[in-house]
């Protein structure tokens, strides 16, 4: 176990790595500069200052090294375009407002999956069974910012019961919340109904229902554990998902998140901003896959996680 999460930490720091490296070069690659505005540079004076400052106006090897070298001591640099602001406090600003809003989508998002997936497996056939598989369909073809419109639209404004924008209390949580979920809910809700069908015929399950187990034992002890595996295979996908889906749902819904702070870096070339964001998400989403890889190991007791099999 310990050898296993040495590799996968190991394995982590590589992928950063390249992640790091292809986004700091692809960043500097596209034409334009963070100090041109309308098309128009400001004061060559100050503008040669501004590329010192920032040591934009060494090599570009250089800026990276020095990047890295920030990045040992956690220090992802000053802000350009919010000048004095550091993409840390700003990072330390918006993260909780995204994971405030990431946490309740993909917990609401897991547990009504999970529980529609489960109704419809054991309706098989009935109108539950097609009201799930319908919502499902529709849950992963239509983008997340139609259903935020829409949302908008009829619950905020047409009916008025809950607020459309800004951040403060619980209602403001639930639009955005709903929309940021809509789709992982329906990818768990159709996985769940797959597997628990598969499960349910399985020869366990008949040496179950023989020995005379209540059908709330078999399908909530027995039938369903097997049944999320799938899904928490899933979740790192999910909650990567769930993470750069809430950057369009900020911005529709005027929430204070990252997503806001991501979208202003790329409208302004804040270099700092893009690459201290991108490094946050990243490093974040390498983690939940992570966790995910080891609970795994915890909830299915036939996956050991020793070398010969990791």
């Amino acid at each position: 176990m310990a050898q296993y999460i040495v590799r996968r930490l190991f394995s982590m720091i590589v992928t950063l790595w390249l992640i790091i490296t292809i986004t700091f070069f692809l960043m500097h690659a596209v034409p334009g500069s963070p100090f041109e505005k309308d098309g128009r540079n400001a004061n060559p004076t100050a503008v040669q200052n501004m590329m010192e400052f920032y040591h934009l106006d060494q090599p570009l090897s250089v800026q990276y090294v020095l990047y890295l070298k920030s990045l040992l001591t956690l220090d992802l640099g000053p802000s350009i375009g919010h000048f004095p602001d550091s993409v840390n406090s700003m990072i330390e600003r918006g993260f909780p407002v995204s994971f405030q809003l990431g946490m309740v989508s993909i917990l609401f998002a897991i547990v009504s999956g999970i529980a529609l997936g489960t109704v419809a497996a054991l309706r098989q056939n009935r109108l539950i069974d097609y009201f799930a598989m319908i919502f499902a369909v529709i849950g992963i073809a239509v983008p997340n910012f139609i259903v935020a419109t829409m949302l908008i639209k009829f619950v905020a404004v047409e009916w008025r019961l809950l607020p459309v924008a800004t951040w403060g209390s619980w209602k403001h949580v639930i639009l955005p919340a709903l929309a940021l979920s809509a789709g992982p809910l329906a990818i768990i809700a159709r996985l769940t109904r797959a597997n628990m069908l598969e499960v349910l015929t399985a020869d366990y399950i008949e040496t179950a229902r023989a020995k005379g187990l209540s059908p709330f034992m078999i399908v909530f002890k027995h039938a369903l554990r097997n049944a999320v595996l799938p899904v928490v295979t899933l979740l790192g996908a999910l909650v990567a998902n769930v993470l750069t889906g809430s950057f369009v749902i900020e911005k529709i819904f005027a929430i204070p998140g990252m997503g806001k702070y991501f979208v202003d870096g790329i409208n302004n070339r804040d270099y700092a901003l893009i690459m201290g964001t991108t490094v946050f998400y990243s490093a974040l989403l390498l983690f939940m896959m992570f966790l995910v890889d080891i609970a795994y190991g915890f909830i299915d007791p036939r996956i050991k996680l020793h070398r010969k099999e990791a």
